[in-house]
């Protein structure tokens, strides 16, 4: 299975990042995946070319088949203003809009301070859930002081296990064949145009 990590973190070294491979690594332990990682900082230029050009670059496009093609997300932005960074949310704007359709994601995010935990509710959730995106339940909100403190690891694993189990059944429902409506009606003894018995 296919995991992609997109990380928003602008410095090196980035406590995003740090969170991200965290992530990836406890959603690898319970379920082996192949995980790429994308990191924006790279693609920034591109990104803000393809805003204006409606055109991607090379590695934008890359970065854009790579999630669209993965089973899984993870999705970690630092808090810029109480909310994603402008170079996450960009990212995610030029995005084919049905790329993340049914596709499960889990939602975390680094800041300064505990009191901006609350943005993956107010701007991360409601961003996936408009891109019709399966977000996990537990979403992860690193703070400084959460580094090496108790908590943390645990709602890292918990957040991992809710990803790698849906995984799975989103590459179900990749391989499912479509079945044409006048199939179904057939296997309920209908022809198109009638309706189907009551049973």
């Amino acid at each position: 299975m296919k995991l992609v990590v997109v990380s928003a973190g602008l410095s090196v070294p980035s406590s995003t990042r740090l969170l991200a491979d965290r992530l990836s690594a406890a959603v690898d332990r319970g379920t082996p995946v192949d995980t790429e990682v994308i990191e924006l900082r790279d693609l920034a230029v591109e990104i803000a070319h393809h805003l204006t050009s409606g055109f991607p670059g090379r590695a934008l496009a890359a970065a854009q088949d790579a999630v669209a093609g993965a089973d899984g997300l993870i999705v970690v932005t630092p808090v810029f203003s109480a909310s994603y960074s402008g170079l996450f949310k960009s990212f995610f704007d030029v995005l084919d809009k049905d790329a993340l359709v049914g596709k499960p994601v889990l939602i975390a995010a680094t800041g300064g301070t505990a009191r901006h935990s609350l943005v993956l509710d107010h701007a991360l959730r409601p961003l996936f859930s408009h891109l019709r995106a399966v977000v996990v339940p537990t979403g992860v909100y690193a703070a400084s002081e959460d580094w090496g403190a108790e908590g943390l690891p645990d709602r890292i694993e918990r957040a991992a296990e809710e990803l790698a189990a849906l995984m799975p059944k989103a590459r179900r429902r990749e391989e499912e064949p479509v079945v044409p409506f006048a199939q179904h009606l057939a296997a309920l003894g209908a022809r198109p145009g009638e309706q189907a018995p009551v049973r």
